[in-house]
């Protein structure tokens, strides 16, 4: 019998490095993928439509909000984003963990309805720090990241309702310990139990 995966929920503010270091995490760990958010922002040069993002017209976001088909769902700088319910039950029922990248907003809805999921919340070193990345990205202009920056000291102020704290300083290190989380849950008794039956079957008879 194969376990039900475990759905993590990661959330940061903008500039904080959670796409960095979510990405290094799928190159180092198995059985694990990030859950592809439908969005009504538009598509960006490089991305991917059904891998960045599944990207849609604002009616038919909101056809699927009336259809309950989002696990959550919300409205950021203007543009709406949404995990699809049945996409990641999907996954979860056939072992696979999955990873959501979530706002406090999202994260709220999904703990009501998936108690079982496990939070991590990113934290920069520092606003300096913070404020760096986001112009060292050079995609916004300094009113744009003036906003950015107002709008992460609310969703920072969230925290508190995460069950883990990173602070993404040196990356190895928050790697490291994003790592450990997942690793840890692996290593559960229920889930060890499935996971390892036929073992403990043979080693207690």
């Amino acid at each position: 019998m194969t376990a039900i995966g475990q759905l993590y929920i990661i959330s940061a503010p903008s500039g904080a490095g959670k796409t960095s270091l979510v990405k290094a995490l799928l190159q180092t760990t198995a059985g694990i993928e990030v859950s592809v958010s439908h969005t009504t922002r538009a598509q960006r040069e490089g991305e991917k439509p059904g891998v960045d993002y599944h990207f849609s017209d604002a009616d038919a976001f909101q056809t699927l909000v009336g259809e309950n088909g989002f696990l959550e769902h919300a409205t950021v700088f203007g543009n709406s984003y949404g995990t699809s319910k049945a996409s990641v039950e999907e996954q979860l029922a056939q072992g696979v963990d999955v990873i959501l990248e979530i706002d406090w907003q999202g994260a709220q809805q999904v703990r009501a309805l998936m108690p079982d999921s496990c939070s991590v919340f990113i934290l920069p070193p520092s606003k300096p720090e913070l404020e760096r990345r986001l112009k060292g990205r050079g995609q916004d202009s300094d009113e744009v990241i003036a906003g950015r920056m107002r709008t992460a000291v609310d969703e920072m102020s969230h925290y508190k309702e995460y069950d883990f704290l990173l602070v993404n300083d040196d990356f190895e290190l928050a790697l490291a310990e994003l790592q450990a989380i997942i690793s840890s849950l692996r290593m559960r008794t229920g889930r060890s139990v499935l996971n390892h039956a036929g073992l403990i079957e043979q080693l207690l008879n």
